[in-house]
């Protein structure tokens, strides 16, 4: 679904706007996140290090706002039309936070790490707060987790380990 989404914005954005900006906003985007930002500036054939340092520096930017004011913004929220959106989020969240529980920042760093659909940046950190976790020790583990998802999405789509005979 990433790569469908991604490849949406190449298709409609490219040429009206800098790949490198393509690549920011899709990276900044919920669901696509990190992955969709480097699918993106691969089917833009970008270099893979400015592409994944782009989506890194676009994936994390949201984080901290999350961990901060999430809370404030679902009670808002629920108090609107998209009160049902809020309550799926929280849902999904609350299921996915099981393995988080358990394992606690490391749960979250591999949530984070394991780029698979649904997981994530943005859902880690719902997950950390809903489950009232430290935003200040939990930040830097996101980060670390999306620096690990981001090798891992830049290896498999722009083949580096290649060169490995892999």
């Amino acid at each position: 679904m990433a790569e469908t989404i991604a490849n949406w914005f190449v298709t409609n954005f490219e040429g009206s706007m800098a790949r490198e900006i393509i690549v920011f906003i899709v990276s900044l985007l919920p669901i696509l996140e990190l992955r969709g930002g480097i699918i993106a500036g691969f089917a833009m054939q970008m270099e893979w290090l400015p592409t994944f340092l782009i989506s890194y520096i676009g994936n994390i930017l949201p984080i901290p706002f999350i961990l901060m004011f999430i809370r404030y913004i679902f009670r808002v929220l629920k108090k609107t039309p998209l009160r049902k959106l809020v309550e799926w989020c929280e849902e999904r969240a609350d299921k996915k936070g099981d393995t988080i529980k358990k394992y606690a920042y490391f749960g979250v760093f591999l949530f984070v790490a394991v780029p698979l659909p649904g997981t994530g940046a943005w859902m880690g950190a719902l997950i950390s707060v809903l489950l009232n976790m430290d935003g200040k020790k939990t930040f830097p583990v996101i980060m670390l987790g999306v620096l690990v998802a981001g090798l891992i999405v830049s290896a498999l789509t722009f083949g580096l380990l290649s060169g490995f005979g892999l």
